[in-house]
């Protein structure tokens, strides 16, 4: 009996072992380089985050302004860059004269003076809307914005032809196929070195016709995220990696990071041999919306000489303490 509890209990620790050494991110290498900023939406008024459904306006419930800027702008982007962004996130939204609106809301009605819902619009008479018309912090008393953002919602292609050098996070915000074929053609149209520097993430059907149609696009869907972290965690000790972290985006909250297999080094350079780009962000707590790394605190919380992705709703603050 003692002896067969011995050599049971030598397995055990050799098979531990094992596991450890192929894990632990002491004996990886550590690839030199910075943080890759991405800068949520570029510079973008910051609002009350508390009890947030899909639904809510958030530009009604806007604190106090701090700059000019309005997100998903020209301007916006601009300033993002300006402040150590190496990629910006946008929204789009098909329009019914066949091109794509940046904008976030799937309505009009929070933001704008417009009504209705955005994909039901020409782009046209989006051109004609004033994006800062909903924006007050003080409860409806005062809209610091309005009259102001007349004509500023841009389209997809002003986009990429005002930085066409620049890196971009495109948000699908809907679960129509369809979208994924129209935003393949687009992209497709683009050299093969700036395909190779998109991103594209939003709705399972429209990011699964975009893979098939883009196969050179990164992506991420709400169901490649979460394979790709489960199965990670399941049996990512393994070294073998699930199918949805090739050739993707991976989202990591900053508080589920410690627990993977080989964090910080062995763990990105697994997904970085894989062609995946990785970005913590803020703490997951439960509910559909993250936080970025807002702050200096949650900064610090990454390790020393991180070089992977930072999503981030402070570019100002952020690109700061990084760069």
């Amino acid at each position: 009996m003692g002896r067969k509890f011995f050599y049971c209990a030598a397995a055990i620790a050799v098979a531990a072992a094992g596991i450890y050494l192929n894990n632990t991110s002491l004996l990886a290498e550590h690839r030199p380089g910075k943080p890759v900023l991405l800068a949520h939406r570029g510079i973008a008024q910051r609002f009350d985050e508390a009890d947030l459904k899909n639904d809510t306006c958030t530009a009604s419930r806007m604190l106090p302004p701090k700059h000019d800027y309005l997100e998903n702008t020209i301007p916006s982007m601009q300033a993002g860059f300006a402040a150590g962004a190496d990629i910006v996130e946008i929204d789009v939204h098909p329009t019914t004269d066949g091109q794509f609106a940046v904008f976030h809301d799937w309505t009009l009605d929070c933001r704008t003076d417009g009504h209705g819902v955005t994909r039901e619009h020409s782009m046209a008479d989006m051109k004609r809307l004033d994006i800062g018309y909903g924006y007050t912090a003080d409860g409806g008393k005062t809209f610091p914005f309005r009259g102001r953002g007349v004509g500023m919602m841009p389209t997809l292609a002003e986009v990429l032809s005002s930085f066409p050098d620049r890196r971009f996070l495109i948000n699908v915000k809907s679960r129509d196929p369809s979208e994924g074929k129209k935003l393949a053609a687009v992209l497709n149209g683009l050299s093969p070195e700036r395909r190779a520097e998109t991103i594209v993430y939003g709705g399972d059907e429209p990011i699964d016709v975009l893979r098939r149609m883009a196969p050179d696009i990164k992506t991420a869907s709400r169901k490649s995220l979460k394979s790709c972290l489960t199965g990670y965690i399941g049996y990512g000790w393994t070294g073998l990696l699930p199918d949805e972290c090739r050739h993707a985006m991976m989202l990591v909250p900053i508080n589920i990071a410690p627990w993977l297999w080989g964090w910080p080094d062995r763990f990105l350079n697994r997904m970085q041999d894989a062609g995946t780009e990785v970005f913590v962000l803020g703490p997951y707590r439960g509910s559909d919306f993250s936080t970025g790394i807002d702050d200096p605190a949650q900064l610090a919380r990454l390790p020393p000489n991180y070089a992977a992705g930072i999503w981030t709703n402070e570019i100002e603050a952020i690109g700061k303490l990084v760069k």
